[in-house]
């Protein structure tokens, strides 16, 4: 029940940087004495040729958040092999005791819990990369965008 919380938390806190990215827009000054409706239209241009130039629309990108991995983290294999080494290490351990058996079995134990330990952290790194990746993706959008605007007399902040 707790793993469930913190997975969910975790998914949570994960999105929310990805909704802030998307509303830190650059923002754009009319430096050369710029109309309204100049500055509307000089708007809506970059931002077309800013997604062409880049291929992201930040509003399908906010939108969409990159899918987190939820759930215990199976599949890639460290459990097993932190039961094997645990097994192997509590074995040599258990032959100076006088009991290999029970050595290697409190050491598989132990590999299996820091296997899952690993497996955990792997889980959160593809999350955390998959996140990363989108902030990078809204940051060219966004350097595109401020590059047009530029261009056109803005100054950009």
């Amino acid at each position: 029940m707790r793993t469930m919380k913190l997975i969910a938390v975790s998914a949570l806190l994960a999105a929310l940087p990805c909704a802030a990215l998307a509303q830190q827009r650059p923002i754009a000054y009319p430096a050369k004495g710029q109309s309204q409706a100049k500055q509307d239209k000089d708007d809506g241009e970059c931002q077309v040729w800013a997604r062409n130039k880049t291929g992201v629309d930040p509003a399908v990108t906010a939108a969409n958040p990159p899918p987190q991995e939820t759930g215990p983290a199976v599949g890639g294999g460290e459990r097993l092999r932190g039961a094997a080494r645990g097994a192997l290490g509590g074995a040599a351990i258990g032959a100076i005791g006088g009991d290999t058996g029970k050595g290697a079995g409190i050491g598989a134990v132990a590999g299996t819990m820091a296997g899952g330990h690993r497996a955990r952290q792997n889980q959160a790194a593809r999350n955390e990369s998959a996140r990363q990746g989108q902030a990078q993706q809204i940051d060219s959008y966004n350097r595109a965008y401020s590059a047009c605007m530029s261009g056109r007399g803005y100054t950009m902040n």
